[in-house]
């Protein structure tokens, strides 16, 4: 019985704890990327069609199985002892520095926020949220931060260009308030 790709792909999306991007499931596979391509679109439909609980989605550069949203109150009953990721407010603060103006030197982060951030750079590094990139070309060789495959899988993103726009993030807040401009531009910034 020979087994067909379509299955093989649904099985190696099943048992992968991440993302698995063409690139991957062609050196796992050995098939063209057209095939494997084709076979995820059918895949995608399929589970379209059979409206069950699980559903495929193009996520952080690579396609994951996972749960329906619909079918969310229980596997969060399911899950009610697991501990989710919480993050302050100035992590979170810090965390969308670091995804906007990536890569980007502590020092940098500091001058945004106005307070010192090491603690929470070593505890955004241990969450794997953000990673060091490199080091800028300047006196004294400072570390340079970008954001993780894991950021966008904890905030549902497919790259840093699905991030919002400034100006869309404007339009949210009250008139009285102002966002500081922190000279964002996704597009040309190391993705993950």
């Amino acid at each position: 019985m020979e087994i067909k790709l379509i299955n093989i792909i649904e099985a190696l999306l099943f048992v992968a704890d991440k993302p698995l991007s063409i690139n991957q499931l062609k050196q796992i596979t050995d098939k063209e990327k057209k095939d494997l391509a084709s076979c995820l679109d059918e895949l995608i439909a399929e589970y379209d069609v059979r409206n069950s609980g699980l559903q495929l989605i193009k996520i952080a550069g690579g396609y994951q199985l996972c749960t329906r949203p619909e079918v969310a109150p229980w596997i969060k009953r399911f899950y009610t002892s697991r501990q989710l990721l919480r993050l302050s407010q100035p992590a979170l603060e810090t965390l969308a520095i670091v995804a906007y103006r990536q890569p980007i030197i502590r020092a940098e982060i500091e001058a945004v926020r106005g307070v010192d951030v090491s603690g929470i750079l070593r505890m955004l590094l241990e969450k794997s949220l953000i990673r060091i990139v490199g080091r800028k070309k300047v006196p004294g060789r400072p570390i340079m931060y970008g954001t993780t495959q894991e950021f966008l899988l904890h905030f549902g993103l497919e790259d840093l260009s699905s991030l919002p726009k400034l100006e869309e993030l404007q339009e949210l807040l009250p008139p009285d308030e102002v966002v500081a401009d922190i000279d964002c531009n996704p597009e040309d910034t190391n993705e993950g």
